[in-house]
């Protein structure tokens, strides 16, 4: 019986200790440039994403199309080596003036899958 009570309190402890890795395992935005919903003067070079936890960049990615949905990025979303919070992606050059759709999908190093997107506006409409 004190056994039994032992392994109870013990698995007790242990659900409480991973509780919140099991229910805050997702990552989300922090902040965006472009910022989410921001009017642009000039063209950006690039969409970086930064999060509040690290991602795994096998599983992260960027794209960016513009109001008929063509793709206006170079393919090439990663996950900065200096910052595995940052996830960036480079846009093709001279962006016309218009809204773009960025589309985002993130797997945080436990696994979680978060995904999004947001919009952003080059010149003034």
């Amino acid at each position: 019986m004190r056994a039994v009570k032992s392994l109870t309190v013990f698995c007790a402890l242990a659900l409480v200790a991973i509780w919140p890795g099991l229910v805050w395992g997702h990552v989300f935005l922090e902040r965006a440039d472009p910022r989410v919903g921001a009017t642009v003067g000039v063209s950006p070079g690039s969409v970086r994403i930064w999060f509040d936890g690290v991602l795994e960049p096998a599983f992260s990615t960027i794209r960016v199309r513009d109001a008929s949905g063509n793709r206006v990025d170079n393919g090439d979303s990663h996950v900065d080596s200096n910052n595995e919070k940052l996830l960036e992606v480079l846009l093709l050059p001279h962006l016309a003036p218009g809204a773009y759709k960025v589309i985002w999908s993130v797997v945080a190093r436990d696994g979680h899958r978060t995904e999004g997107d947001y919009t952003f506006t080059v010149g003034g409409i």
